[in-house]
């Protein structure tokens, strides 16, 4: 995750704020919790993301490997529409609603890397 911070009156700068663990709850679910906080990912009815301090079934997503190597995840509790909503990130790191993202656009694509 980015956060903005803006140590000058010149420029904001962006600095990386957080390494996030991804555990396996179930066969394709996951959990996403920030290592720096111990927060857990999670989205609401409206497709908003946030931070929650317990487990709950919000933050349950479905994780899915795309042709191009990249995951995706989608809220295994809500959807909109019928359809799913995914996590999905803009271009500045802030995150985008839910149901605002499809599973094939760029904004939605992750590539986990193992942390030593």
């Amino acid at each position: 995750m980015v956060e903005q911070r803006d140590d000058s009156n010149l420029t904001p700068l962006f600095y990386f704020v957080g390494l996030m663990e991804i555990r396996s709850v179930s066969v394709g679910v996951v959990a996403i919790k920030s290592v720096s906080t111990g927060l857990y990912l999670a989205m609401s009815k409206k497709g908003t993301l946030f931070g929650s301090v317990k487990y709950s079934p919000s933050c349950k997503f479905k994780e899915r490997i795309e042709e191009n190597g990249y995951n995706t995840y989608a809220s295994l509790r809500w959807k909109h529409s019928g359809r799913q909503m995914f996590v999905s990130l803009n271009g500045r790191g802030k995150p985008r609603r839910g149901h605002k993202a499809r599973r094939r656009h760029p904004s939605t694509h992750f590539l986990p890397m193992l942390a030593s």
